[in-house]
């Protein structure tokens, strides 16, 4: 049973990182033909479809009657989303991060990850919490269609040349054929992964903490390497903020709203690391407007402390 778990996600990884590629590419195609700033593209589309995993998780979880795995899943993701995936990116290629963007989409990140925090003080996510999440989530995407049809482009966007993007019906069937390949392998490794875990008898919280977090988070983890590997820094920070704003606003409320949760193994702890993680990007991408190498490395590190610390805690 445990080969085939291994196999399992030997086979997800292998489908999200070719994934991750194609709609990468679909993804710039549709900044590039239809002049839309990579920013927007990475806050919505590309967001939405690699947080579609964590979704799907969240809602099977919490329905089932295992809300610390639903939680544990967004906040170990965001986590994940934010130390090792901009660490990792950073490493591959020095991240170039636009006024705007420090300006008004960080800040957006770090106010989600706070409010979060205050909402579970009292160790619930109550349907009124749920609600008060989904009005965010719907206020935040009010604000990213504003700032698409503004066209307010930044000096790192530069659209390219519309000739060499592909056609726009190829741009989207590379998006929707990345985008399965990014769901089906992020769900088959979760699988294979969560199997191995039970069977070492780990619990749920840290099952979602760790394992299912970095699982459902190898999407925008392969997606963020592509594309800053690619010169596409827009898009790979794009992806980290809106994946961690919709895995709060949006994912949160609406599985709050279908299963009210109590919390029990996700502690304060982990919350505050969560919104410490997006208030330490935050801080790197106001420097010279760019995550360096070196940052990078210190977001890793951090990362792995914050491992070691879960499993010194089991």
């Amino acid at each position: 049973m445990i080969t085939i778990n291994i196999l399992l996600v030997i086979v997800g990884i292998g489908l999200v990182i070719w994934g991750a590629d194609k709609m990468t590419e679909g993804a710039v195609g549709v900044a590039v033909r239809f002049g839309v700033p990579q920013i927007v593209i990475g806050l919505t589309i590309v967001a939405m479809g690699t947080s579609a995993p964590e979704l799907f998780v969240s809602l099977a979880s919490a329905v089932k009657g295992t809300p610390d795995l639903a939680v544990g899943n967004v906040v170990g993701s965001n986590i994940f989303n934010v130390l090792a995936i901009v660490g990792a990116a950073a490493l591959a290629a020095p991240l170039t991060i636009s006024t705007g963007t420090t300006r008004k989409d960080l800040p957006i990140s770090v106010a989600s990850s706070v409010l979060l925090v205050a909402l579970c003080a009292d160790g619930t996510v109550s349907r009124i919490d749920a609600c008060i999440l989904f009005a965010g989530f719907i206020c935040f995407m009010t604000y990213t269609v504003r700032l698409a049809k503004g066209g307010k482009n930044n000096a790192d966007e530069s659209q390219g040349d519309s000739q060499k993007a592909p056609t726009a019906l190829r741009a989207a069937l590379l998006i929707i054929v990345g985008l399965a390949c990014l769901i089906v392998g992020g769900d088959l490794f979760v699988d294979g992964a969560t199997g191995v875990a039970k069977a070492m008898g780990v619990s749920d919280a840290v099952i979602g903490l760790t394992i299912v977090a970095c699982g459902t988070s190898l999407p925008e983890l392969a997606t963020g390497i592509v594309a800053a590997r690619k010169g596409n820094s827009a898009i790979a920070i794009g992806n980290v903020i809106g994946s961690c704003v919709f895995n709060i606003l949006m994912i949160l409320g609406l599985t709050g709203l279908a299963a009210p949760m109590r919390l029990s193994g996700v502690g304060m702890t982990d919350m505050i690391v969560m919104a410490a993680s997006a208030a330490l990007m935050w801080a790197f991408c106001t420097t010279k407007h760019k995550v360096e190498r070196r940052e990078g490395a210190v977001m890793l590190a951090a990362y792995v402390a914050y491992i070691a610390y879960i499993i010194h805690n089991i």
